[in-house]
């Protein structure tokens, strides 16, 4: 039993000694998973719960974006290793929402797409995004706006003009996931865009921009999607 415990304390170490060397790029997604596992029980074997973890939720993000309920389901789980990957998942949310605050949008594209990657690619459910921007393109705010499996022609629009009143937005870029991972946008996303476009014109909102997020990150703007929608669609 010293001999295990001694293997398994020898490993975790190995792995603080790895990151501290040589930083989280050279960690698996598994690895990242039983590092954080063993925050919650520092005195318990994580490997085969972090691997159970990564095959029931399929990728590092499902995990983190996981119900505490869920992961719980999981032999080797309990209440305190899911309370430390939900805590660490919403520091990270919380950083990476920070540090765009305050920035200007076009000048920021690279954290712009670390914010979107961060909270969007690998999650099981369709989730929508906001980043809400000043007259001079800054960002005021950006957060989550619906999530699920919604109408969305009906529901996250409406959600969406509300918090751009509430900031007192001059211009928003929108976002969401597509599970599937194939980030192409389908009739129904472009004829929701347009509808958004819309709805924000008369508000005298600019939509900028909309990103699907999957193994990539597709940009209406950057595919000239949004020229052709304010074309044919003014008011």
């Amino acid at each position: 039993m010293a001999d295990h415990k001694d293997r398994r304390a020898g490993h975790r170490q190995r792995l603080r000694d790895k990151f501290l060397a040589h930083g989280l790029g050279v960690f698996t997604d598994e690895e990242v998973i039983e590092l954080l596992l063993a925050l919650g029980t520092p005195r318990k074997d994580t490997k085969a719960a972090a691997r159970a973890a990564m095959r029931e939720f399929g990728s590092l993000a499902g995990v983190l974006e996981a119900d505490p309920v869920e992961l719980q389901r999981i032999e080797g789980i309990g209440p305190k290793n899911a309370f430390a990957l939900t805590f660490i998942q919403q520091v990270a949310r919380r950083y990476v929402e920070r540090r765009l605050t305050g920035r200007n949008y076009f000048h920021s594209s690279r954290q712009v797409a670390d914010y979107l990657t961060h909270h969007l690619r690998g999650r099981r459910r369709e989730a929508v995004y906001a980043l809400f921007l000043d007259a001079g393109h800054g960002i005021l705010a950006a957060g989550q706006v619906a999530e699920g499996t919604v109408n969305a022609s009906t529901v996250y629009p409406r959600e969406i003009l509300r918090l751009a009143l509430r900031h007192e937005a001059a211009a928003v870029v929108v976002a969401h996931n597509h599970p599937s991972g194939r980030a192409v946008p389908s009739p129904q996303d472009i004829d929701l865009t347009a509808r958004l476009h819309l709805a924000c014109s008369v508000l005298g909102v600019t939509l900028l921009d909309h990103f699907i997020v999957g193994s990539s990150i597709y940009s209406f703007a950057e595919h000239g999607l949004m020229d052709d929608i304010r074309r044919q669609h003014r008011i």
